[in-house]
């Protein structure tokens, strides 16, 4: 996508960050925009149709909340947030409304450009959904055939951890909430009942994982979910 000057677009309203993170995007190549209020922001966002979105959370017009699940309407693309916020509810919060990823600032440029690079690697993966077949280590995820292998020999896996591989490998590099994975997975009547979803993971990494207690593909994300990692 470096090829085709990715546009993204920096909802911030304190000058010196928006200044870094500009700097630091357009260094690695990207087409930048700019807003500092969440009504400018979804302005910039329907003009511009950017590639990625990096929002702060306070904004001094509304909180940033209402401006993703505002985008979330009409757009899927990739929601960074940048935030002084560290509590894990505040996280869960933005993550559940639809945003892909949570950096807390005060925060390093090479981590903001990694956050990036595996957003917009997400984004082109999803150009890619004709191929049914997802591999990552010795793991190949059939969706077509509803089939999981290691090195082309049938792995058994239940049928709650199944869709529980499918869920978060459909969504790459994307922070998943509890909530989120009780809802895709179990359904609505099971959105509050973690545990379900911390019992199920561990046994599924005792069959994806070489080493469960160090995964290199499941990956959790303390207090707020998992993420999935080719």
């Amino acid at each position: 996508m470096r090829d085709a000057k990715t546009r993204i677009l920096i909802v911030e309203d304190e000058k010196d960050i928006r200044r870094f993170v500009r700097m630091a995007l357009e260094d690695a190549g990207h087409e930048i925009s700019e807003a500092d209020t969440v009504r400018r922001g979804l302005i910039e966002a329907a003009a511009r149709q950017p590639n990625l979105v990096v929002l702060d959370l306070g904004l001094p017009d509304a909180d940033g909340i209402e401006f993703i699940r505002d985008f979330r309407g009409w757009s899927t693309c990739p929601i960074v947030v940048l935030s002084a916020r560290s509590m894990e509810a505040d996280k869960v919060q933005a993550l559940d409304a639809g945003a892909d990823d949570f950096l807390v600032k005060p925060f390093g440029v090479m981590e903001l450009l990694a956050r990036v690079r595996a957003q917009l690697r997400r984004l082109g993966q999803q150009g890619q959904a004709g191929d049914s077949c997802r591999q990552f280590g010795e793991i190949c995820l059939d969706l077509a055939r509803h089939m999981v292998e290691r090195h082309g020999e049938p792995l058994h896996l239940t049928p709650i951890e199944y869709r529980l591989l499918a869920f978060l490998v459909s969504q790459p590099d994307r922070v998943i909430t509890y909530r989120q994975l009780l809802k895709g997975v179990w359904g609505q009547a099971h959105s509050e009942d973690v545990h379900y979803v911390r019992v199920h993971m561990a046994n599924l990494r005792k069959k994806i994982e070489r080493n469960p207690a160090q995964p290199r593909h499941l990956l959790t994300e303390v207090g707020v979910g998992y993420r999935f990692v080719g």
